[in-house]
């Protein structure tokens, strides 16, 4: 079933007059919610969580890392951090200075790093397929069972659904499978002083030396050798690989001992991934996209009004006066149509474009990885998890309740 609003398909706009529209009324939409106005145009806060899922490499298997020892003593950047930190945080200076002595600089994490001279086409099939597959669903029904009460615990703490955390999980590190083999200490140091010449050189160093400075403070108090932590090549941490900046905002110990375990502890991952989302923005039983129509005329109002920001600004009432179709029956069109949303385009080379709206869980989604594949493949991941769970549990229920067959009476 779809919705309509006033105007026919008939009637709608050209694409560029229906651009045009929507960025005039855009304007004047701002102009009556300063906060959202104050947004636009703004820089990105810098993430705390991983940036990109990390290429798989299963704990304990040797990566075959290039890496040049030695590189950070009596290095005079290094000197001026190490004596920040004891000014800041008391730390002795010369167990510093044999610390980072010790540390190897990893050329490997630079070229992980490093945008390619000619970058990939984004194509949303093949990274769904790669998301979605069946061995990450019966993990995540696996990991879903295992944890259903500390997952139910969560929710009614933090207002995040399970099947949110479990595709989070599930994408991240397919329930702590893969983990990471690089050595933090050496992948945060390494980007955050010798990170490679791109446009965006300046705020990623200042970014990762942040994330350095936490990472020994976190290793200090939690009394932690910093050297034996393995993480993915951006210093990315544990099951729910948090960067050390999210460790130190967002982690929560969640099993009861009172330490935070993000590597081992299942329930401290849970705890911590819904504390994160809650922190910043979740909205308790709130949708994170909405589906549109199929017709040409809504194709080309979302064309139009995808701009790739993944803050919800586009009033639903102004794509609908625009010509789009939601093709959602159970929403309720006239209480929904102040809803700030975003246009999600989802390209995939050789098929048209598809489209989605976000909602404002949706932006919370990339606010633990700013892209809108990832976010959606973590919903989609945890809604199929959750529905082949539930199709087994219903098997398993009829069969339980089917009567005994002739023979055994």
């Amino acid at each position: 079933m779809t919705v309509k609003l006033a105007l026919s398909a008939r009637n709608r706009l050209s694409i560029r007059t229906i651009a045009a529209a929507l960025s005039v009324a855009s304007c004047m939409f701002m102009a009556t919610t300063p906060a959202l106005a104050q947004s636009v145009g703004k820089k990105p806060p810098a993430l705390l969580a991983q940036s990109q899922p990390q290429t798989a490499v299963p704990q304990g298997q040797t990566f075959e890392e290039e890496i040049i020892p030695q590189r950070y003593a009596n290095n005079a950047n290094v000197d001026a951090f190490i004596n920040d930190l004891v000014a800041r945080y008391d730390f002795d200076a010369s167990s510093l200075h044999s610390l980072f002595a010790g540390v190897s600089y990893s050329a490997t994490a630079v070229k992980l790093v490093t945008p390619s001279p000619s970058p990939s086409v984004k194509n949303w099939r093949v990274y769904q397929s790669r998301f979605l597959d069946q061995v990450r669903i019966n993990a995540g029904i696996r990991f879903w069972r295992a944890n259903q009460a500390t997952l139910q615990r969560a929710y009614e703490q933090f207002g995040v659904p399970p099947e949110v955390i479990v595709g989070i999980l599930g994408v991240e590190t397919i329930y702590g499978r893969f983990m990471g083999n690089f050595r933090v200490l050496d992948a945060l140091t390494t980007l955050s002083f010798d990170y490679p010449n791109t446009p965006n050189r300046a705020d990623r160093q200042a970014t990762f030396r942040k994330n350095l400075e936490d990472y020994l403070v976190w290793t200090r108090d939690s009394q932690i050798d910093p050297t034996t932590v393995l993480g993915s090549y951006t210093g990315a941490i544990g099951i729910p690989q948090f960067l050390p900046s999210s460790i130190m905002q967002y982690a929560v110990s969640y099993d009861g001992n009172k330490e935070i375990d993000l590597r081992t502890s299942q329930a401290d991952a849970i705890g911590s991934v819904a504390n994160y989302l809650r922190q910043n923005g979740w909205e308790n039983g709130r949708p994170v996209v909405w589906k549109i129509g199929a017709d040409a005329g809504s194709l080309g109002v979302a064309q139009a009004a995808a701009d790739g920001a993944p803050e919800p600004h586009w009033p639903l009432a102004q794509l609908l006066r625009a010509g789009l179709l939601l093709n959602e029956p159970d929403v309720n069109i006239a209480s929904e149509l102040g809803t700030p949303v975003t246009v999600v385009d989802l390209p995939s080379p050789g098929r048209g474009t598809e489209y989605m709206l976000g909602l404002k869980n949706f932006y919370v989604l990339t606010r633990y990885n700013r892209s809108f594949f990832y976010a959606l493949a973590v919903y989609q991941l945890g809604e199929r998890v959750k529905a082949q769970m539930q199709a087994s549990d219903a098997t398993n229920a009829v069969n339980n309740a089917a009567p005994p067959d002739a023979a055994s009476q």
